[in-house]
């Protein structure tokens, strides 16, 4: 029996959900929101490893992720330095670049390594056989998969999903206005054109669908979760008709910002770019044998639609072809828990006094990742929480998970390696940049060119510009 299958068989989506909730609740007060006023999304990586025996298993959080925000164009930074998108999913998968970097580290410095081992070409690793990755998030992701119809009142989410139902996937290219929840965070609820603008999921996907209803639609018509992400540019767009076809599905989305567009792709968008090249990211593939993938995705108790995640995460790359070798489509299973939240809307709600004024997302994200150094990073608006104006363009002010930092982690990898064991990607031609390592890493970038021309055709990439620092 292979590690995967006797993984599956052996955690359900409540065991991991609880484990991620257990994680959150011992770590200090810093960055958590205040009970009764403040809500915030929670997502973490899981790693499960198989005895040598094959007869138990061992999981543990290998990283955590809060947060709702994301920052506008205007407030991108050249340097690096700046946490672009602050969404818990996005946190935490940054956080769990930052272990497996100083889990390579261990493993080419002669150390053990709780992931790697020795690849059979030269100068690579691979994850070892009884190692797999989960991806939890409490909250459906923003973006497509939050975009389904609503059944009956909608007020409590559906019961929860047991196992992995497999869909009929829909044929590729067919954008048609159907299904809607609303997207960045936890909230569904109609909005208007101020809500959509908001810098935090509150007026995305959340956790509870609350339905005002318009005096030119009846209370009986079906309608759509909606989402407040916008359709990318010079894309199909919305055609914002009532109930049912106010949305398109299967399209790129961007989250929303206040006053002014941001360049961050939905979390829908990002989970399934990292079903085809894989959640490790270009820097890190210059030293693997193979892309990295989570073998499932589990969601906390919140509103949920097995087809719309299946569709979002898998069927809209599922025809996606000519891939490098290491590198292929995947169809996690999709698991559903029947365990909330305690912080997200829907809770804040229940807990709330009228005397704390107004419910609002937490402004801080809150990382945490199982290293051996400074494990805990919390952020607000881009930097590190509590850092004053004068000091944002410090090393104190920057998170250990931006751009910069996570690129000086890679560089002591380099120095590490014994000339004779550099990747091939490696040697030769003057690596310098941000920039120049990521496209040097030949491999992922024909899987992500390959991934945008046939499936992601409208998926900007960043500015070069702001790739540039060192």
């Amino acid at each position: 029996m292979c590690a995967n299958t006797l993984l599956n068989i052996m955690w359900s989506a409540d065991e991991i959900a609880s484990l991620c909730y257990d994680h959150f609740n011992k770590l200090p007060k810093r960055g958590k929101p205040e009970a009764g006023r403040e809500w915030t999304l929670l997502a973490a990586v899981v790693q499960l490893t198989v005895s040598p025996q094959r007869e138990t298993f061992h999981k543990q959080v290998v990283s955590l992720g809060t947060g709702t925000k994301c920052i506008g164009r205007s407030a991108m930074s050249v340097k690096g330095d700046i946490l672009n998108d602050s969404h818990a999913e996005v946190i935490a998968r940054r956080g769990c670049v930052r272990y497996l970097m100083e889990q390579l580290y261990r493993a080419l410095s002669g150390q053990d390594s709780a992931v790697f081992c020795p690849g059979n070409e030269k100068g690579k690793w691979m994850v070892k056989p009884d190692v797999s990755f989960i991806f939890f998030t409490s909250q459906t992701p923003c973006g497509d998969a939050s975009i389904f119809p609503m059944t009956g009142s909608q007020v409590q989410p559906c019961e929860p999903v047991k196992e992995s139902l497999h869909t009929q996937p829909e044929r590729h290219g067919l954008k048609r206005p159907a299904e809607r929840d609303l997207e960045d965070t936890h909230k569904c609820h109609r909005i208007n054109t101020r809500d959509a603008f908001s810098t935090s999921r509150e007026t995305a996907d959340t956790d509870e669908c609350k339905v005002t209803t318009d005096a030119k639609e009846s209370t009986n018509s079906p309608d759509l979760h909606r989402t407040g992400a916008k359709c990318v540019p010079d894309g199909p767009s919305d055609p914002l008709q009532p109930g049912l076809l106010y949305h398109s599905v299967g399209v790129l989305r961007v989250k929303p910002g206040r006053g002014e567009r941001t360049l961050s792709l939905s979390c829908s968008d990002k989970l399934a770019r990292w079903g085809v090249v894989g959640f490790q990211g270009a820097l890190l593939s210059h030293y693997l044998q193979g892309a990295m993938y989570f073998s499932a995705v589990v969601l906390g108790k919140c509103p949920y639609s097995q087809q719309a995640m299946h569709r979002a995460l898998h069927t809209r790359c599922a025809h996606v072809s000519d891939l490098p070798s290491g590198f292929s489509v995947q169809s996690p299973e999709l698991l559903l828990s029947g365990l909330e939240f305690t912080h997200n809307h829907t809770q804040t709600e229940t807990k709330h006094i009228h005397t704390q004024g107004r419910i609002s997302p937490c402004g801080a994200a809150i990382s945490w990742c199982a290293v051996s150094q400074q494990p805990l990073d919390v952020s607000a608006n881009g930097y590190k929480q509590g850092v004053t104006k004068k000091k944002l363009s410090s090393v104190q002010a920057r998170s250990l998970i931006s751009k910069v930092e996570l690129f000086h982690t890679f560089l002591r990898l380099v120095a590490v390696t014994e000339e004779s064991e550099f990747p091939e990607s490696l040697r030769g031609g003057e690596l310098r940049t941000y920039w120049d390592f990521k496209q040097a890493a030949a491999s992922y970038q024909q899987a992500w060119t390959q991934l945008r021309l046939q499936a992601f055709s409208q998926w900007s990439r960043s500015p070069r510009e702001l790739l540039l620092f060192h």
